[in-house]
């Protein structure tokens, strides 16, 4: 088919650029991140918005040939413009609404509110603008020093200070993901939605009672468990594939897309991301069978948290270090 084929050059024309433009932009690869991150959304929205149309094209094939096609238009056209029913959905505006809104899911008819409340986006806009300056400040004048001063203990493998310099970082970044995470899904997605009427506004939920990395990764990014629930576990499931195949193949596609962001804007390959959302795989069994959720369960999601990132944060710039400053030991840029 067409599609894959503009999915990978979606995916692959940023990267190709990016790579390119080396000795521009190694020195911020943050911009590469944040242009590749509108790249991958695209993406998934694409992948999302073919599956619905051509399963919409089966379904109206399937009633035609079956003489069916009164019975089901006249119980969606009853509350329905007929411009939301296939295919009068194909048009431009439709396709951009789409693209616009804060889902990464494809539906016929989105849910719209009946207004937009100024003062609700005022406030939403002020979060925006003040969290993301406090969450410039914390990295420049927290983080950065505390990973410069890592790289000479990384560089000389010893254990004890490495130690120390991961648990000094894991306070700050624990404290920026929270604080990034309230920005982002909070902040900005609602932001968003009350501008194009929106109405679906779970983007997340009750992540912070995790017992099991299983409800972790169900609960704290809905948009994208949406998307891989429908677009990947589901329609394996329906293929008869078992349920551990199902997860593992979300959690590579998952780990693709994370070794995508980093690796590519770092120009390097390492591949900390990637081993760090597939160690998800055995983790939540820990949790969901050894220890059986509880305190236990939501202690250990937490420690995945605090100490997880920071460590693969001191290893990508270590690595990051090495390979375009020649040394570990010199001093970040602030």
């Amino acid at each position: 088919m067409f599609y894959p084929l503009v999915i990978v050059a979606h995916l692959a024309v940023p990267a190709i650029v990016t790579l390119l433009l080396e000795q521009i932009i190694q020195d911020n690869p943050m911009c590469s991140v944040c242009a590749l991150s509108v790249f991958v959304i695209e993406s998934l929205k694409i992948v999302s918005y073919v599956h619905v149309n051509y399963w919409c094209r089966c379904a109206r094939s399937e009633a035609l040939t079956d003489s069916k096609k009164e019975d089901i238009t006249d119980r969606e056209v009853n509350n329905i413009e007929s411009t939301s029913l296939y295919p009068g959905n194909l048009t431009l505006n439709n396709l951009y609404y789409f693209m616009l809104a804060p889902t990464l899911c494809y539906e016929l008819k989105f849910p719209r509110s009946i207004r937009r409340r100024k003062t609700f986006l005022i406030k939403r806009f002020v979060e925006m603008l003040f969290l993301s300056l406090l969450i410039a400040s914390l990295i420049q004048q927290w983080v950065v020093p505390t990973v410069h001063n890592s790289m000479r203990p990384l560089s000389e493998m010893e254990l004890g200070r490495c130690l120390e310099r991961l648990l000094k970082l894991a306070i700050p970044n624990i404290i920026i993901w929270l604080i990034g995470f309230y920005t982002v899904f909070h902040a900005a997605l609602n932001f968003v939605a009350e501008i194009l009427r929106f109405a679906d506004r779970e983007f997340y939920r009750d992540f912070w009672n995790s017992e099991t990395i299983h409800y972790f990764w169900r609960t704290w990014n809905i948009p994208v468990h949406r998307w891989a629930t429908r677009h990947i576990y589901l329609p394996m499931m329906r293929s008869n594939y078992n349920k551990f195949s199902a997860v593992v193949v979300v959690f590579l596609v998952s780990a693709l897309f994370h070794e995508y962001l980093v690796s590519i804007p770092l120009h390097m390959f390492r591949l900390w991301a990637w081993y760090g959302m597939m160690a998800q795989i055995p983790l939540s069994f820990i949790t969901e069978h050894i220890v059986k959720g509880g305190r236990a369960g939501n202690v250990i999601v937490w420690l995945s948290l605090i100490l997880g990132q920071p460590l693969a944060i001191l290893m990508y710039v270590h690595d990051w270090y090495v390979i375009h400053k020649n040394t570990a030991d010199i001093p970040l840029n602030p």
